[in-house]
C-alpha cells in the first residue's frame, strides 16, 4: 500500500500531549448504588484490591467523573495473518512470553469510556455488540452497573468506523441504542463510512444524529478536543478529555495490543488502512506521550485500559494504572 502524506501538525499534537501530562487520580469501585446515587458514589475511594468491578471501573479525570465500561474482547490468533503480518510467529511468541502474555493468541479487550461533564453524558466508542469476530455485547450491562441509562447519553465520540467501535450504535432490533445522543465523527471518517458498500443501513439509521467535525476540532469547550490520528483508518481520531495537568488521551486504535503495539510499534498490523502512516502514528504517540507522562485510556489494552507509556533503554513499555481484571 502506497504511503500518504501525514497531515497532522506535530506541533499541535505535541502541545496536546504535553498538556495532557498528569498525575494518577485515585480511583473508586462501581458500587451497587442505584442510578440516582451513581454520581455521588463516584467520589468514594477504595483500596486497590476493591477498585475493579466486573463490568465497570470508576475513576476521575480531574474534576470529571469517568467509567471504563467492559464490552468484551477479541482473540486474534498468533498466526502471521490476523494481526502481526510481517514477523515470524515464533518471534511474536517470544515477545509475548517475555511480557508474561499468552503466546498463541493476542487478546484485545474492548472497553468504551463514559464521562460525566455537567449535564452531559459522554461515551467514547460503543463496543462491538454482536459482530462475529468479537465476544462483545456487554456494554448495556456495564452501563447499568455504572448507574447510567442509554437514553441519558448525550454525546458519542467515535474513534473510527470499525465494527468493534461503532457496533453498539444500534440495538439487536436495528433501533438506535442511544436515541438522544449526538454522534461525533471526523468528517473524513464519516465520508468513508458513507461510501462503504456494506454500511447503508447503519448510515441511514445514524445520519440524523451525526456531527462530522474537522481535524483537531474542540468538540466540547474545555472538555473534549479531537486529535488527528489517521493511518489506521482515513479519519481515525483520538480524543483529549479534560484540560491541563489532569487531561487524559483516549487513543482508540492508534495501538491495539499492550505488548506488541508498544514494544514493537513498527510491526505491521493487518487492519491498518495506510501501513506507513499508522506506524508513524504509533511511534509519534509513544514518544510524545512517554516524554510528557500522558495518562492514556487504551480501548483494547487489558481492562480497564488506563496507564502510561514508559521509555526503556531500547523502546517503550506499558505501565497499567490498575491490575488487569479479567
Amino acid at each position: 500500500m502506497a504511503p500518504t502524506r501525514i497531515s497532522i501538525s506535530w506541533c499541535l499534537l505535541a502541545g496536546v500531549l504535553l498538556a495532557a501530562c498528569s498525575r494518577s487520580e485515585t480511583a473508586a469501585p462501581v458500587s451497587d448504588a442505584p442510578a440516582t446515587d451513581a454520581r455521588t458514589a463516584m467520589q468514594d475511594n477504595a483500596p486497590a484490591a476493591e477498585r475493579i468491578a466486573t463490568d465497570a471501573y470508576r475513576f476521575r479525570i480531574g474534576e470529571l467523573d469517568a467509567v471504563a465500561l467492559r464490552d468484551g474482547h477479541i482473540e486474534a490468533a498468533n498466526d502471521g495473518e490476523s494481526f502481526v503480518v510481517d514477523r515470524p510467529t515464533a518471534e511474536v511468541a517470544a515477545l509475548l512470553a517475555a511480557a508474561g502474555a499468552p503466546t498463541d493468541v493476542l487478546r484485545l479487550d474492548i472497553q468504551p469510556l463514559m464521562v460525566h461533564a455537567g449535564e452531559r453524558v459522554l461515551l467514547f466508542d460503543t463496543g462491538a455488540a454482536g459482530v462475529s469476530f468479537a465476544r462483545g455485547g456487554q456494554l448495556a450491562a456495564s452501563l447499568q452497573a455504572a448507574g447510567a441509562a442509554p437514553a441519558a447519553v448525550t454525546d458519542i465520540f467515535i474513534s473510527h468506523r470499525h465494527d468493534d467501535h461503532l457496533g453498539g450504535l444500534r440495538a439487536a432490533d436495528g433501533s438506535l441504542a442511544f436515541p438522544n445522543a449526538r454522534i461525533h465523527m471526523a468528517a473524513r471518517e464519516w465520508a468513508d463510512l458513507q461510501a462503504s458498500e456494506d454500511a447503508d443501513d447503519l448510515v441511514a439509521a445514524i445520519e440524523p444524529q451525526v456531527d462530522a467535525f474537522e481535524p483537531g476540532a474542540e468538540l466540547i469547550p474545555g472538555v473534549v478536543t479531537a486529535v488527528v490520528a489517521d493511518g489506521h483508518t482515513p479519519g481515525h481520531s483520538a480524543y483529549r478529555i479534560g484540560t491541563g495537568d489532569d487531561a487524559l488521551l483516549y487513543i482508540g486504535d492508534v495501538m491495539h495490543h499492550f505488548v506488541v503495539s508498544v514494544q514493537r510499534p513498527g510491526w505491521t498490523i493487518a487492519y491498518d488502512h495506510d501501513v506507513p502512516q499508522a506506524k508513524a502514528r504509533r511511534e509519534a504517540f509513544l514518544q510524545r506521550a512517554a516524554e510528557a507522562g500522558t495518562r492514556i485510556h487504551a480501548v483494547h489494552f487489558p481492562f480497564p485500559g488506563l496507564g502510561r507509556f514508559k521509555a526503556t533503554g531500547d523502546g517503550y513499555t506499558w505501565e497499567a494504572e490498575v491490575p488487569d481484571a479479567r
